[in-house]
This record gives structure tokens, C-alpha cells and sequence, in this order.
């Protein structure tokens, strides 16, 4: 895949998943930002696939 490729679907996964995540602003209110950044990134299934898409981006 093409780093243009795997930017564009990062953006995407974002756009549609993350802007309204329900989960991800109620951790921000309740345990703050830190905890909800580190949920998302470690037990999100959206926040799994953006890390692997950003291992491929750093590969190259």
C-alpha cells in the first residue's frame, strides 16, 4: 500500500469512527484525556487498526 493509501484510510477511520465516539468523550469527562487516548489506542478495535496502519507509515 502507498503512503498517499494509508494516510487517506487513516483519515477516513477517523472521520467516521472517532469524531463522535461516544466511548472516547465520556472517558475524557470521567477519567480525562490521557486514559481515554490510551483506551482507544490499546482496546479499540478502530484504535488497533490506525496503529497498524501508522506501523506500515513508519516501516517505509
Amino acid at each position: 500500500m502507498e503512503r498517499k493509501q494509508l494516510l487517506e484510510e487513516v483519515t477516513e477511520l477517523l472521520d467516521y469512527y472517532c469524531s463522535d465516539c461516544f466511548v472516547k468523550k465520556t472517558f475524557n469527562k470521567e477519567k480525562g484525556k490521557t486514559y481515554a487516548q490510551t483506551f482507544c489506542i490499546k482496546k479499540c478495535t478502530v484504535g488497533e487498526k490506525i496503529k497498524q496502519y501508522g506501523d506500515l507509515l513508519t516501516k517505509k
